[in-house]
């Protein structure tokens, strides 16, 4: 149940506000609850060390991070 607390709402804001609450309880529904997520790809430390270190030199540390 939903309660307006405050305030005069339009029709309009209050259908906008309970279409955002029924998106936001649909997609918990979906998700399954208390299962560990796996991390997002751009998180992953392996995704920096993907090429091997470019060999020492003075102009080594710009190629640290942009390979090739």
């Amino acid at each position: 149940m939903i309660k307006v607390v405050r305030g005069n709402p339009t029709p309009e804001e209050l259908a906008a506000a309970l279409a955002v609450v029924q998106v936001r309880a649909a997609a918990v529904a979906g998700q399954p609850s208390g299962a560990p997520t796996l991390p997002d790809s751009w998180a992953d430390p392996a995704r920096v060390a993907r090429h091997r270190l470019p060999a020492p030199s003075p102009t080594a540390w710009g190629r640290t991070y942009w390979p090739g």
